[in-house]
């Protein structure tokens, strides 16, 4: 009896389970048929949209982006960097046209009528101090007062009968043109030469007695040729070496000095250690002073060297002669 219920029940639950699937057969099928008929019964287009069904929502990392939505330039970081650096460009009022014409036009006719210029103007030395008026016969500017500053001409230190120094000018020997000398001495004497600078730095105050001695001696006219008034000295500046050789003391402040092989010596090689001959034989017109073999004037190396292969004075160096 226990066997019949079992398979009773077995069976009923079978037809249950049969009758439901009809049932969901039965709707699905009305189902299809009801879109088929909302599609005016076109089986192609049923299916066709079936297919667009399963990719009208891809997943987010499926999705393309149109190339017209892509810049690839610029992100919009890159955009917003590009609009801060750049500032707004503001256009011309329209009214302000018609004066820059005229504004150009005038121009123009400046260009035509204004004289043509020199194709290149020389540059004038920089001098700190500029001459009164023109020379006496001596050199010297008559009446010309005594400078409150020295004068410096493209950074050179000049001291001559037309950039005088100021009386309270008082530097003592240049340090660095007696080390050059001190070197140039020592090379001498591998040749045998003995130098000495038996004058460099005086006083304004000496350099006063020097003058008027040889004034009272030879007269203003030719004690003006080769000694310089008060305030007009080079050796104010304790730039300027008189130079001798020891035991030749006859030859001091004598332009035999340049005869001897110790002068010869020192005329050919002052300039490497940034000395130059002042005074040069027929150059007095220039420097206004008498050539003289034994005064040498410090300048640094460049420059010396310069003025040396030039075969010129210090005044045409710069341009002022």
């Amino acid at each position: 009896m226990k066997r019949k219920r079992s398979t009773y029940k077995s069976k009923k639950s079978t037809g249950k389970a049969l009758t439901i699937t009809l049932l969901l057969t039965g709707l699905l099928m009305t189902a299809i048929v009801v879109w088929i008929g909302m599609n005016d019964w076109d089986v192609s287009k049923t299916l066709r949209q079936v297919d667009i069904g399963k990719t009208e929502e891809p997943l987010p990392e499926q999705q393309e982006i149109e190339p017209e939505d892509v810049d690839e330039t610029e992100t919009p970081e890159e955009e917003r960097e590009a609009e801060e650096e750049t500032p707004p460009v503001e256009e011309e009022p329209v009214e302000e046209e018609p004066p820059a014409k005229v504004e150009e036009t005038e121009k123009k006719s400046e260009q035509q009528t204004a004289p043509e210029k020199p194709a290149k103007v020389e540059e004038k030395p920089k001098v700190t101090n500029q001459p009164q008026t023109s020379p006496n016969k001596s050199g010297y500017i008559e009446g010309q007062k005594l400078p409150d500053e020295p004068t410096y001409i493209n950074g050179i230190l000049i001291a001559n009968k037309k950039y005088p120094l100021p009386s309270t000018y008082a530097p003592g020997e240049n340090k660095e043109a007696r080390e050059a000398f001190e070197e140039m001495a020592a090379e001498a004497k591998l040749s045998g030469f003995n130098l000495t600078a038996f004058s460099t730095y005086r006083s304004f105050e000496y350099q006063t007695s020097l003058y008027n001695r040889y004034v009272s001696r030879d007269g203003v006219e030719k004690a003006d040729r080769y000694s310089a008034r008060p305030g007009y000295s080079e050796h104010q500046t304790g730039l300027a070496f008189d130079i001798g050789e020891v035991n030749y003391e006859k030859y001091w402040a004598s332009n035999k000095f340049g005869e001897t092989e110790a002068g010869k010596w020192v005329a050919a090689n002052a300039y490497r250690y940034g000395f130059i001959l002042r005074y040069p034989n027929g150059k007095e017109e220039i420097t206004g002073y008498m050539h003289e073999s034994w005064h040498f004037r410090y300048l640094g190396k460049e420059i010396a060297e310069e003025i040396f292969k030039r075969n010129i004075t210090l005044e045409e160096y710069l341009g002022i002669e």
